[in-house]
């Protein structure tokens, strides 16, 4: 397949844009900070299916980093990127410097109470509003299209729609499911940091969750009895637990300790495999288990 047009400013995001909506096309859009990898692939496949005209965006994202996490190390590969969007059929990578996206003088913030109160919201202060800032002005630039995100960035995933919503943005948001490896470990740039024993350790994510899947299955619905045998294989598994939480699965309000769920729910996990931060999660009642339960 042709390489796709490398564009490195907003204009030409943009007039590129317009140029396939005046021809009668759509575009579909997945927004990526780079480094990608199989799950990203299914997500431009996704949008293909979708519309007629494919753009990713490649945006290592400063404001959605704290001031201890990796954005320094966050792994960048643009020219092995461009390959794979190539591969893709991708007709557009969209890769702006971080003076094109934030610039000098800038001073706005997008920001979603609420969704961003629990998870990862509250184990990284500031964390979605740089995600929702950044993704309002890639909406703002590519204007109406069709957005694809993983559901592995489940929280990730309401926040944008619920700030698409509220801003009247003229995006449509798909969510689409996580992609793991064959044993079960969801797909993430950051596996990249893994060394093999934290990557042994990091199955003990998937697993706990399919466990906890399995409970449900067969008929257990008390929050502390879903929730408390998934940290204990975390913990067996040598993982260091960030939180584990039952919430509801569109406000993502956790339940308490003595509630019960009722027919769907999100089990969210963040963990350290030594050093590395991972998530996951599976929504009770619509997920199947990542691996079979043992």
């Amino acid at each position: 397949m042709p390489p796709p047009e490398v564009l490195r400013t907003v204009h030409e995001l943009r007039s590129a844009a317009e140029r396939v909506r005046a021809r009668g096309g759509s575009l579909g859009l997945v927004p990526t900070m780079g480094a990608l990898h199989e799950g990203h692939s299914a997500l431009m496949r996704e949008a293909r299916k979708r519309t007629t005209t494919t753009a990713v965006t490649i945006f290592v994202n400063p404001t959605q980093f704290g001031p201890k996490e990796d954005l320094a190390r966050y792994p960048r590969d643009l020219a092995g990127d461009i390959d794979k969007c190539a591969a893709e059929g991708v007709s557009i990578v969209f890769s702006p410097d971080v003076a094109e996206m934030y610039p000098p003088g800038e001073h706005t913030r997008v920001r979603v109470s609420g969704l961003t109160d629990y998870l990862c919201g509250a184990s990284r202060p500031g964390h979605f509003e740089g995600v929702a800032t950044v993704v309002t002005k890639l909406f703002a630039a590519a204007g109406p299209s069709v957005a694809v995100f993983g559901r592995k960035d489940y929280q990730q995933l309401q926040v944008i729609r619920r700030m698409t919503r509220d801003l009247l943005l003229p995006v449509d948001i798909v969510g689409f499911p996580t992609v793991r490896e064959s044993d079960g470990l969801a797909l993430s740039s950051r596996n990249a940091f893994l060394s093999a024993e934290d990557r042994a350790r990091a199955l003990g994510i998937p697993l706990s969750l399919s466990r906890a899947l399995e409970r449900f299955r067969t008929g257990e619905r008390r929050v502390r009895d879903l929730r408390e045998p998934v940290r204990a294989a975390l913990e067996e598994a040598g993982l260091r637990i960030d939180y584990v939480t039952i919430a509801d699965a569109d406000e993502l309000t956790p339940f308490d300790e003595t509630a019960t769920v009722e027919n769907r729910a999100l089990l969210a996990v963040a963990a350290f495999a030594g050093n590395t931060r991972l998530i996951d999660n599976v929504v009770f009642g619509e997920d199947a288990p990542p691996l079979s339960p043992q």
